[in-house]
This record gives C-alpha cells, sequence and structure tokens, in this order.
C-alpha cells in the first residue's frame, strides 16, 4: 500500500514575521478520505501545494513510498492536486481541456468525464473563460475524478457551486471511490457537507497539525447531551465540559470523552457532536 509521508514540513515567507508552517508531520494511507481543515490563512493551500511539489518547503520534507517527491516524475504521476488557480488556457474550450488531460494520462476515465458532464449539465463546447466560476470549479473536479491517480488532493472543490452541483459532486466522489478506491484530502470550509464523506480529520492551526484522528475515533469521544439541567449535570459529573448552552431549566452540554458508565436519566437525550463545532471549539480555544 503506498502512501505519503509529511515530515517536519515549514514554509516561511520572505517578509512574514511568523512562519506560515512550522513543524507540520502526518501520513496519508493508501484509499482513505481525508478533511483538511482549517482557518483562512492558515496554510491549506500551500500545504497542498508542497505535497504535490508546486511549491518548495523552507524545510522538511514530503516523502511517497519512502522517495522524496521534488522532480520526482514517478512519485508525482500518482498525486493529482486541484487548486483554486486556473491551470488551463482560459481562451481553450472544455472539450480541448479534457482531451489534452486525456493525453496525459494512460487511464484517463473518458466514461466517467462524459457521465458527470451530463450530470453537471456542463457545456463542454464552451471557452473556459465564459464558464462562471461554478462552473469553472465543475471542469476540475471532474479532472480530478477521473485522472488515475493514487492520491487526489482537492482545494476548495466547491468553490461556487450551487446546492444542487454540490450534491452532484458528493454522490459522485462517493460511487468513484467504491468502485475505484484512491486516497482524496479535501480542504474546505463546509465541514457539515462532507463530514458524512471523509474517513479521517486533520486539523491545521497556527502551522502544527492540532487534530490527526480518524472519524469514528473521535464520534466515540464526543458528545452532545440534552435535557432538564439537574438531570444532565448528575449524569455529567466529574466529566470535563467544553461548552454548554441553557435555554429556560434545559441545557445542551458538549463534551470530549468516554460517556459516564452510569445509568442515563431517561429525560436526557445523547448525540454525536457536530463535527464542524467540535473543530470551531479548538479552533477558538486553540485546544484540543
Amino acid at each position: 500500500m503506498s502512501k505519503i509521508e509529511v515530515r517536519h514540513l515549514a514554509k516561511r515567507f520572505k517578509f512574514s514575521k511568523q512562519p506560515l508552517l512550522s513543524e507540520v508531520n502526518f501520513t496519508l494511507d493508501e484509499n482513505e478520505i481525508y478533511g483538511l481543515f482549517g482557518e483562512n490563512g492558515a496554510g491549506k493551500s500551500t500545504l497542498m501545494s508542497m505535497i504535490s511539489d508546486y511549491n518548495r518547503p523552507s524545510a522538511g520534507e514530503v516523502l511517497y513510498d519512502g522517495e522524496n517527491v521534488h522532480e520526482n516524475d514517478v512519485a508525482l504521476s500518482e498525486i493529482y492536486y486541484m487548486n483554486q488557480d486556473n491551470m488551463y488556457p482560459k481562451k481553450d474550450k472544455v472539450r480541448q481541456i479534457f482531451s489534452f488531460v486525456e493525453s496525459m494520462y494512460e487511464d484517463y476515465d473518458v466514461e466517467l468525464q462524459e457521465k458527470l458532464v451530463k450530470e453537471f449539465k456542463l457545456d463542454a463546447n464552451q471557452k473556459l473563460n465564459k464558464l462562471s466560476t461554478g462552473y469553472q470549479s465543475i471542469v476540475k473536479i471532474i479532472i480530478s475524478l477521473c485522472v488515475p491517480c493514487k492520491f487526489v488532493l482537492l482545494d476548495e472543490p466547491t468553490l461556487g457551486l450551487d446546492a444542487r452541483n454540490r450534491e452532484v459532486f458528493q454522490r459522485n466522489l462517493i460511487e468513484t471511490y467504491s468502485e475505484n478506491p484512491r486516497t482524496f484530502v479535501i480542504s474546505t470550509h463546509i465541514i457539515d457537507e462532507i463530514d458524512r464523506i471523509i474517513s479521517d480529520v486533520i486539523l491545521l492551526q497556527d502551522g502544527v497539525i492540532k487534530m490527526n484522528e480518524n472519524l469514528e475515533d473521535i464520534a466515540s469521544k464526543s458528545y452532545s447531551i440534552s435535557g432538564p439541567a439537574e438531570d444532565v449535570d448528575a449524569y455529567l459529573q466529574g466529566i470535563r465540559v467544553l461548552e454548554e448552552e441553557k435555554l429556560g431549566r434545559y441545557k445542551t452540554v458538549h463534551f470530549m470523552d468516554q460517556l459516564p458508565q452510569r445509568e442515563v436519566p431517561a429525560s436526557v437525550d445523547i448525540e454525536q457532536m457536530k463535527l464542524q463545532k467540535l473543530l470551531v471549539y479548538i479552533m477558538d480555544r486553540g485546544e484540543k
């Protein structure tokens, strides 16, 4: 099984007092779907660009199966980076762009491409610069889902997409992953739209990785408990609470811990904490 290892990665810009990334370490395993989260300016795009060798780190290294990815054609042929910039000639027709990418990849999935063109209702005879921001994103999404790479990095893939096309993207990502498993890394601000897709969570903050966990493990110890305040307090006695919300005599409490080994009052409801609420809490408080 192939993997990408990010080791001691740092990025400092010439006129910046503080490094954007200072000590980033994690591993991307094959056939997983990662959510990469962080505030605006946290360095998510820079990190993805360094993994795919579009950008050089100030320190550290990125390894693909133990080999540095820098100028490594074999490694880079297995890594595709969909960024927010338009990498293709703006005056070319979409159909020309698809043909160009197909010529670069022997096993490019033309059949899937045509299916996605229809589902997204994309006019492939239109010039790229005549498309809306959303449809320019769709062109890049289609290419990303059709390239035969083991690692696909998606930077804000749904930028400019309406609700319908976001749903088309999510459904097709799940379908193509089920039929042809590979690794996806999705960087997005719309956490609640992809928390049902991802298998792992990577949170980037203050130049380091603040969280790198399997989503099932997070869910097994992240809860929201609601009910009458006195019943909730009695049930959660001894538990470190992250946050609580009160409405009259009722309250909702959010925490990261194992559920107490005591009987649950009939008046108390237990739910998994929403991933977005958990990540926002960690980013706001700067702790885990």
